[in-house]
Order: C-alpha cells, then sequence, then structure tokens
C-alpha cells in the first residue's frame, strides 16, 4: 500500500507539527466558536424574551414564552443546522471545501447580525423574525460541521490528527463560555444603570424598556469573532486530498502543499490515473459497495451522535430549568428581569468553566493516546452512571444543604460528555469515509446529532413540566418531571455505548487506510470485511 500513497499525501501524513496546524486549528475552530456561542446563547434569553413580550397583568408569576414560541424559538436554529449539514457536505464534496466554506461563514454572520434585529414590537412579529433569522442562522452553522471537520483531517498529520481535528471541536467550550460571560457583563451593566424593583414587588416596573436591548446585543455579538476569521479562512488553500482524489488535479495539490509544508512535493499525476483506473473506488453513497464497506460505518456515526445530542442538549439549553427546579436559581418572582438573567448566565458560565472547557481539552489531550473508541466508551458510560445517580435519589438532591452536590454531579456528566462522545462523534466520521464522501458522511452524521439535539430540546421542553400545575410553566400540559426525565437521559446514554461498538479505531492511522482509497477491487473489499469491522483496539 505504501507505494500507492501519493508523495504529497505522505507528507501530510509525516509532516512534524507545525505553523499552519495551529493556524488551520484557529481558522476553523473560530467557527466553531460562533457555532457553540449562536446555539446556546438563545437559553440564557428565553426568560427574559417572556418577561418582555408575555407579560400577563396581575398574575402571580413572570410571563413566560407559550410551549409553542418556546419550542420553536430553542429549536428552529437546530432544525436549520441539520438541514445546513446535509446541504453544505454534500456541496463540500461537490464543489470543494474551500469554496463552501466562505459561504457558510457569511450566512453565520449575517443572520447573527439579523437575530437581534427583530422587527416590530409586536409578540408575534419579533419571535417570527427571530426565528426566520435563527433558522438560517443555524443553516450556516450547520455547514460548518462537516467542511472544518473534514479540512482539518485532511491538513493534519496521523500521529496527532485526532488532537487536531478535536481542538478544533473544543472551541466549542470558549462559545459556550462565552455566551454566558457576555451575557453576565451586558445583564450586570443595564442591572447598574437601569435599577428596578423585584417581580414580587412592582411587577410591572421589574422588566424595564432597555432589557430590550440586552437579549439584542447578546445575540448579535456572535457575529464578531466570525466576521474576524473570514479574510483567513478565504486565504486557506484547497485541501490536497480533495485537489488531487477528488479534483484530480495533481499538480495543483502538489503546488498548494509545497506552500503550506515548505518542502518540495512531486505531483505524481500518472498515480493518480493509476489509482483512479484501478482501484474501483468510484462506487457512490447509495451502492452495495459503499454499504459492504462502510454501511455499519455510517449506521455507528450516526446513531451514537443521535443518542449523544438528545442527552447533551437538552442538558445544555435547559439547565436554568434544572437548576431552578432544585432551587439553585432563586424563584423568578423574587428577581427583576436584568437579575434573573445575570443569575443564569452565572449559573451557566460555572458549569462550562468547571466540566464544560476542561471536558474538551482532556479529549485534546488524550485522543491519540487512548483512541477515539475508549474515550467514546468511557465517555458514555459514566454519563450513564451520573444520570443515574442525579435521578434516582432526586428528592434527596432538591434539599438545600445537598444542591452543592447535585451542580457537581450534574458538572461531571458535562465532563464525559465532551472528555467523551461529544468530542468523538465529531472527530470520526471526518477519518474513515472515502475522500469524496467524506464531507456528505459527516455531515449525515452530525444531521443525524441535530435529529437528536431537537428531540431533547422539544421533548424535554414537555418531559420535565411537574406534575403539579401550581409548579408548571403556564400553558404546558404535565410531564413526567426532572426526575424521570433524567432517568430517560440515562437510558439514552446507555444505548449510546451500545451502538459505539460499531464505530471503528482510527488511531494513527493514514485517511487512504482508514477509506481503502490505495487498495483496489475484490482483495480490498475481502480484507475491509477480515480487519476493519474489528473495532476494540487489539
Amino acid at each position: 500500500m505504501a507505494g500507492q500513497q501519493l508523495q504529497v499525501l505522505n507528507a501530510l501524513d509525516v509532516a512534524k507539527t507545525q505553523l499552519y496546524h495551529f493556524t488551520a486549528i484557529v481558522i476553523a475552530g473560530m467557527g466553531f466558536f460562533t457555532d457553540a456561542y449562536d446555539l446556546f446563547c438563545i437559553s440564557l434569553v428565553t426568560k427574559l424574551l417572556g418577561r418582555i413580550y408575555y407579560h400577563q397583568p396581575g398574575a402571580a408569576k413572570p410571563g413566560t414564552l407559550p410551549p409553542n414560541v418556546s419550542a420553536a424559538v430553542n429549536g428552529v436554529a437546530f432544525c436549520g443546522t441539520l438541514a445546513g449539514q446535509l446541504f453544505f457536505g454534500w456541496l463540500g464534496d461537490k464543489l470543494g471545501r474551500k469554496k463552501v466554506y466562505g459561504m457558510t461563514l457569511m450566512l453565520m454572520v449575517i443572520c447573527s447580525v439579523a437575530s437581534g434585529l427583530s422587527f416590530g414590537d409586536r409578540p408575534k412579529s419579533v419571535m417570527a423574525t427571530l426565528c426566520f433569522f435563527r433558522f438560517w442562522l443555524g443553516f450556516g452553522i450547520g455547514g460548518d460541521y462537516p467542511l472544518s471537520a473534514t479540512i482539518m483531517s485532511e491538513y493534519a498529520n496521523k500521529k496527532t490528527r485526532g488532537a487536531f481535528i478535536a481542538a478544533v471541536f473544543a472551541m466549542q467550550g470558549f462559545g459556550i463560555l462565552a455566551g454566558g460571560m457576555v451575557a453576565i457583563i451586558i445583564s450586570a451593566a443595564f442591572k447598574s444603570a437601569f435599577p428596578a424593583p423585584a417581580y414580587q414587588v412592582a411587577a410591572a416596573a421589574s422588566t424595564v424598556p432597555q432589557a430590550d436591548y440586552v437579549w439584542r446585543l447578546i445575540l448579535m455579538f456572535g457575529a464578531l469573532p466570525a466576521a474576524l476569521t473570514y479574510y483567513w479562512r478565504m486565504k486557506m488553500p484547497e485541501t490536497a486530498r480533495y485537489t488531487a482524489l477528488v479534483a484530480k488535479n495533481a499538480k495543483q495539490a502538489a503546488t498548494d502543499m509545497s506552500k503550506v509544508l515548505q518542502v518540495e512535493v512531486e505531483a505524481e499525476p500518472e498515480k493518480i490515473d493509476r489509482l483512479s483506473a484501478e482501484t474501483g473506488q468510484n462506487f457512490g453513497l447509495f451502492s452495495r459497495e459503499f454499504l459492504r464497506r462502510h454501511g455499519l460505518h455510517l449506521l455507528g456515526t450516526t446513531s451514537t451522535w443521535f443518542l449523544l445530542d438528545i442527552a447533551f442538549y437538552s442538558q445544555n439549553l435547559f439547565q436554568k430549568d434544572i437548576f431552578s427546579a432544585i432551587g439553585w436559581i432563586p424563584s423568578a418572582k423574587t428577581m427583576n428581569a436584568l437579575e434573573e438573567v445575570y443569575r443564569i448566565a452565572r449559573a451557566q458560565t460555572l458549569i462550562a468553566l468547571c466540566s464544560t472547557v476542561p471536558g474538551y481539552w482532556f479529549t485534546v489531550a488524550f485522543i491519540d493516546r487512548i483512541g477515539r473508541f475508549v474515550i467514546q466508551l468511557m465517555g458514555f458510560f459514566f454519563m450513564t452512571v451520573f444520570m443515574f445517580a442525579l435521578a434516582i435519589p432526586y428528592n434527596h438532591w432538591t434539599h438545600k444543604d445537598n444542591r452543592i452536590g447535585f451542580v457537581i454531579m450534574y458538572s461531571l456528566t458535562f465532563f464525559f460528555a465532551n472528555f467523551g462522545p461529544n468530542a468523538t462523534t465529531f472527530v470520526v466520521p471526518a477519518e474513515i469515509f472515502p475522500a469524496r464522501l467524506r464531507s456528505t458522511c459527516h455531515g449525515i452524521s452530525a444531521a443525524a446529532g441535530k435529529a437528536g439535539a431537537i428531540v431533547g430540546a422539544f421533548g424535554f421542553l414537555y418531559a420535565a413540566q411537574p406534575k403539579d400545575p401550581a409548579k408548571r410553566d403556564a400553558g404546558y400540559p404535565a410531564g413526567i418531571g426532572v426526575k424521570y426525565s433524567l432517568i430517560v437521559l440515562g437510558c439514552v446514554n446507555a444505548l449510546g455505548m451500545l451502538f459505539t461498538l460499531l464505530v471503528p479505531e482510527s488511531k494513527g492511522r493514514s485517511l487512504e487506510e482508514m477509506s481503502k482509497e490505495n487498495e483496489g477491487g475484490e482483495n480490498a473489499s475481502v480484507e475491509m470485511r477480515g480487519q476493519e469491522v474489528r473495532t476494540v483496539p487489539v
């Protein structure tokens, strides 16, 4: 096989870690910083939106978003993301990674700004335009998933490829952290400038008119980091693997990588022609050959990402509700509108700082040492354990003296999500599929994840409602409560462990070795059946 490996691809596989690797991480990572900021900052302002636009005079509790509006505001970006992952993933394989990369970023910048400029002042018009722009924001974010992962995997060397892809994804942690910090700063500034009484003291006066600027500024800030990296994203050359293996332009691939690696690389156009003719690599996504070679792999990557995101996004989007349920955030009526934003943002920032961000970087540190398979299996296992540890003695955790213990256990579920399947489900699909289908298959896997996020976002919203009407949010039917919702999430994580067995280990292997792009005909298929379906490292 080594004899058939193109020199330009071999040069990338064995290259020492250089400045261009870190440049690529930052350029691709800032897209993910923006992705996470935009997707998660909405959870910081939904209660404020309820107070501003759905206040009911004389009501005992502050206004909240009606169930259908809340579901739309929280979930519409995920619907856009799912569509964007499928569309841009496919387009990245058809037109090239670089051509599509700029489109997604500009869409994110424009729609981030437009999200904060929702037209009109009536609830319906504000929510309708907010949802419209957040759908298209999600569409742009969706494209960033397959493209960033594929670009980083195709630029990286095989020794540290996992750490580089995971580092791009780890920027998501900083995006979540930045969302909380921006909300803290803006809400604290407005709270200081425009003091207001608690809701139970003076309901109408507890939400100052200037609070309408707070949620808009928080949402619009997401455009800034994406806009700053647009120029550098456009300067990146197309990946050599796309140029050589898909576009069949050996000369251009060698020229681009000679500049990047600062070494002379031979073009070898005749070898590309021979590989194209001999290796039988022209099968499509819906062919029997793809099903035989990669069908179980695609099932493994889609199912594990789907199950992971049900738990991960329901936890992230609704942690404010969980903290309120256990009493870590005071009752809404004891605070004014800006104080509530401040308290929610502070709680989420603390969780991000202590568990979410460290979890991502533990994956970066260990993924090329212990492998993707072990990290993913371990992560799902501990998420299951801690979720059941929270759920089964749930009443114990609601007592005032035990709340800190609940927060620590809850933080550990985030830690092992990120030092576990939340990172590995992003990394593996970028490594195990052929170059001409890599972006598409990553997009399909990521879209399955976002389908899980939609299930988590919409399902948990209703499921976590208490059976007691006095404790339930206005307009919601009775749910199964937080306790049983956490038990369901624990069972989902246990299923994730099972489907992880379908995911192959790619540690230390070249992309062409994983996808068998350097091997041809029936022999490749026989070897695939004999070796690659083995998922546990031996």
